[in-house]
């Protein structure tokens, strides 16, 4: 088998490409962002291409052309370069045909595309099975009275947005939502929270009902662990089984140092896929 993963920024994109390996993928390259993806993700790569964000139609026809197995998106892109890119003539077409740009419209004209021109998309959870955990108390911490009512309480605001494909993360303290993401991202979202209530509010992040696990499923890691502490955040919820958590031990041992309570719920929606 042949894959080709699609690379932004961070650990994800690395992550994968180390467990399809393990898995036994006999083939797996890059095709890196320019200014996004990591040096380390394209040396664990057996092959490496390079596009620029704007040149999105290419890259897509050079997946086609190479007739991969599978291609998996992974990895974070900064959203300002929506704005600051110069696209290709197609992709420019493709956005204009787009009244609302969300991560499942614009994502899913990706995938779209890529299944046109004849390559596969393959769910982005793919092999990371290690890192998406259970039901459970991942710290040495489980969250109060109080905290579990504000974890409730952003878990029906999350699903509630997640409707309108308006962001992932909520933060709430004392029953009140003190932020929504939208097109900042978590880290941005969680500081504005922060800056908002103070010391211990609840962050919560979810993929919403109906969720395509081809693209942007919710990644949180060590990273978020350290922005909540600048935000003086004390509790990071979120759905076992639908979520990809990062540097897990790493993570749970800084939570531990700074009273920080992670919690994975349990929850009805369909867990993300792991294997073919």
């Amino acid at each position: 088998m042949r894959i080709v993963v699609v690379s932004g920024g961070g650990e994800y994109p690395l992550t994968i490409v180390k467990g399809a390996k393990r898995a036994g993928v006999e083939r797996v390259d890059v095709l890196a962002v320019r200014g996004s993806t990591g040096r380390a993700t394209r040396a664990a790569a057996d092959g490496v291409k390079t596009f620029g964000i704007g040149e999105i139609a290419t890259g897509i026809k050079w997946i086609a052309d190479q007739n991969y197995d599978g291609a998996i998106f992974a990895g974070q892109v900064n959203p300002l370069s929506l704005f600051r890119s110069r696209f290709d003539a197609q992709t420019r077409a493709w956005l204009r045909e787009m009244p609302a740009k969300t991560a499942h419209t614009l994502f899913g004209k990706l995938v779209g595309e890529l299944e046109k021109a004849g390559a596969r998309v393959l769910p982005a959870s793919l092999y990371m099975e290690d890192c998406i955990p259970g039901e459970g108390i991942l710290g040495s911490r489980a969250p109060g009275e109080a905290e579990r009512r504000d974890i409730e309480h952003a878990e029906r605001v999350a699903r509630d947005i997640g409707v309108h494909d308006v962001g992932q993360t909520v933060t709430v303290k004392s029953g009140m939502v003190l932020s929504v993401e939208a097109f900042e991202g978590t880290n941005a979202a969680i500081m504005r929270g922060g800056r908002l209530g103070g010391e211990g509010a609840v962050v919560f992040k979810a993929a919403r009902e109906g969720h395509d696990m081809r693209f942007d499923i919710p990644v949180v890691g060590l990273k978020t662990l350290k922005t909540m502490k600048k935000a003086g955040a004390k509790v990071l919820a979120f759905h076992a089984g639908r979520t990809i958590f990062l540097d897990r031990e790493k993570a749970v041992a800084f939570a531990d140092r700074h009273g920080i309570a992670i919690v994975a719920l349990r929850t009805d929606l369909p867990p993300a896929p792991t294997r073919l």
